[in-house]
């Protein structure tokens, strides 16, 4: 899968690279200050040490004009393309002062980024062959969900929802404080004017059939056996075949396929983004 190529930098991921670079440069980078002169380029190549999907190209560059407006950054692969150990990504030019300051945020965003995408790859390829997609949580790194989520997309998943603004998902503690699942879904279709699709978790069968009674719109099978999943899926297809099913929690690349192999329609997996290991990749300078 390629992901297409950003034409801009959406303002929120921008204002996230400017906050990285602020923690990092702080008052000035006073090792390089003291040790490369003002007028001094150089040339630099972005290389991949291991075999990864690659995502985040786009930051990358941003984060270089940031820094400064000057260097010249020339994409050589394109985002969710899979690359070799060895390969070069990119290509960088300009003041070796600035090179050096926006180094580290610059791998920082490339290398997570690139590492979220080449694990949500191995999840996609599990499933292949079965109707189940792979979607993110909401479980990233704060203040670093847009590119957590772009990288998703770029390795082949879809978004969850973005956050607690833009869907209704009705969890255990919404379902304890209002008195039951479908109390709850009654008050957020009527708060909603029946305009937002409408999720809810469950974790047993008598909540699955309470939010199919409900006319919820998605039902989260949450940390569910293998077995109850199965049962859960044949329920709700006997009484509805336009409900969504989701499978939540505990999934990981031994059982997802097996998971997908019951029928659900989504499969959502935390994993992606709150424990990923970062990609190996390297940046290194030749003076001009």
């Amino acid at each position: 899968m390629t992901c297409k190529k950003l034409s801009y930098i959406p303002r929120d991921a921008d204002a996230m690279i400017k906050n990285a670079l602020r923690e990092d440069i702080g008052r000035g980078d006073i090792t390089t200050e003291s040790i490369i002169p003002a007028h001094h380029l150089s040339s630099a190549s972005l290389t991949a040490k291991e075999g990864f999907i690659l995502a985040g190209l786009p930051f990358a560059e941003r984060t270089f004009h940031l820094v400064d407006r000057g260097i010249n950054f020339r994409s050589l692969k394109r985002e969710g393309s899979r690359v070799k150990r060895g390969e070069m990504l990119a290509t960088v030019r300009g003041k070796t002062k600035s090179i050096l300051m926006a180094e580290r945020v610059m791998l920082n965003i490339l290398q997570r980024m690139s590492g979220i995408a080449t694990l949500t790859d191995n999840y996609v390829r599990q499933v292949r062959g079965y109707k189940a997609r792979i979607v993110d949580t909401r479980k990233t790194v704060p203040g670093l969900r847009y590119f957590d989520k772009y990288a998703v997309r770029a390795g082949g998943g879809e978004n969850h929802r973005f956050g607690l603004y833009d869907a209704i998902l009705i969890k255990d503690n919404h379902i304890e404080a209002a008195g039951g699942i479908s109390r709850a879904v009654k008050l957020a279709r009527t708060k909603s004017g029946g305009e937002i699709r409408i999720e809810v978790e469950t974790g047993t069968l008598a909540e699955v059939r309470e939010a199919l009674s409900s006319g919820t719109d998605i039902i989260m099978l949450d940390n569910m056996p293998l077995e109850r999943i199965q049962r859960a899926v044949k329920l709700i297809r006997k009484d509805n075949m336009a409900v969504t099913i989701e499978a939540s929690g505990n999934v990981s690349l031994r059982n997802v396929r097996a998971i997908a192999q019951t029928g659900v329609d989504m499969i959502s997996v935390g994993a992606l983004t709150h424990s990923v290991r970062a990609a190996d990749i390297s940046l290194r300078i030749v003076p001009l």
